[in-house]
C-alpha cells in the first residue's frame, strides 16, 4: 500500500513526504543525508514496505521541500521531522537517519522523546566535522562554482573506491542529484551541522539503538561511528562491507536486512 507523494505545511515551509506500507504495520521513518532527497532510500524501502509503515521526507532545502534562505539549525530540522510525523499520523516510530539525518534523529530524541521508539543511526556522529570545514562548504556552495565545484570531492567521500567503475551510470545519476540540490538548501543544512552538537546527549539516549556504517565511509568514518555507538548506552554497531557513506545506495539489501532484524527485535515488527 502506498499513499503516494504528499505535502504538509510545517511552520514556515511545505514538506514533501511519502508513506508506504500497511496502515497497521510497525512505524519506520527515514531521514536522508545532505545533498540528497528521499529517493536514496527507494531500494531499501521497497524491501521493507510489505511489513512496515514507512515515512520518508525531503529535508528542508532539499528535493521538493521548501528552501528558505539563511542558515538552519539542527533544532529546526528535528522540529520539521516531528511536524511531518504528525502530518503523516506517525505518533511514535523507529527513526533511521543517515548522516545529517542521524544527527536530526538524535535531536528528535532530545526534543521530542515520546516520538522515538528506537534509533538506527547510519553513517553519522553526534558531532560531524568542525566549524572551519562547514564554513568552507557554506562559502563554496554559495560561491560562483556552487555545489558542482565541490562535487568530485564529495562523491569520493560518499562512495567506495570501486563504485564509479562497477556502476558508472548510477554514479553519474547520483552526482546529478547532488549538484541539483539548491545551493541555499545545501548551505542551510551545512550551517545546522556546523552548530549541531549532540555529544552531551548521547548518554541520555534511552531507547534501543543500532549504529551502522559503510566500511569505506570517507565522510563519517567507521571510527567515528564506533565512537558514537560506544557513547550511547547499550547501542550495537554494525559495519557494512563494500560501501561508503551511502549504504542505502551501494548495499541496500544488506542495509534493509540489518534494519529488518533490528525492527524484529526492537521496533515492534
Amino acid at each position: 500500500m502506498t499513499d503516494g507523494l504528499q505535502f504538509a505545511e510545517i511552520d514556515d515551509i511545505v514538506v514533501h513526504y511519502r508513506v508506504d506500507g500497511p496502515a497497521d504495520g510497525p512505524k519506520l521513518v527515514f531521514s536522508n543525508s545532505l545533498g540528497t532527497d528521499f529517493r536514496t532510500w527507494d531500494v531499501v524501502t521497497a524491501r521493507l514496505s510489505g511489513r512496515y509503515r514507512i515515512l520518508r521526507y525531503d529535508t528542508r532545502g532539499h528535493g521538493l521541500t521548501s528552501c528558505p534562505e539563511g542558515g538552519y539549525a539542527i533544532e529546526r530540522l528535528a522540529d520539521d521531522l516531528a511536524g511531518v510525523m504528525d502530518a503523516a499520523g506517525f505518533d511514535r516510530a523507529t527513526i533511521c537517519g543517515l548522516s545529517v539525518g542521524g544527527v536530526t534523529a538524535q535531536q528528535l530524541h532530545k526534543a521530542h522523546p515520546g516520538k522515538v521508539r528506537a534509533l538506527i543511526l547510519c553513517d553519522t556522529a553526534a558531532k560531524i566535522g568542525d566549524d572551519a570545514m562547514w564554513q568552507a562548504r557554506i562559502d563554496n556552495a554559495l560561491g560562483p562554482d556552487g555545489i558542482a565545484g565541490m562535487a568530485e570531492a564529495i562523491l569520493q567521500r560518499w562512495f567506495s573506491a570501486g563504485f564509479p567503475k562497477t556502476d558508472p551510470v548510477a554514479f553519474a545519476g547520483w552526482r546529478t542529484m547532488l549538484v541539483h540540490t539548491p545551493a541555499a538548501g545545501y548551505a542551510g543544512v551545512s550551517h545546522a551541522l556546523k552548530d549541531g552538537d549532540l555529544r552531551g546527549h548521547c548518554a541520555r539516549i534511552d531507547v534501543p539503538t543500532l549504529v551502522i556504517c559503510g566500511a569505506e565511509d570517507g565522510a563519517t568514518t567507521p571510527e567515528m561511528n564506533r565512537e558514537l555507538a560506544g557513547a550511547i548506552p547499550d547501542a550495537s554497531y554494525l559495519e557494512i562491507p563494500e560501501s561508503g557513506h551511502l549504504p542505502c545506495i551501494e548495499q541496500p539489501a544488506a542495509l534493509a536486512d540489518a534494519i529488518a532484524a533490528f525492527m524484529q527485535e526492537h521496533g515492534g515488527g
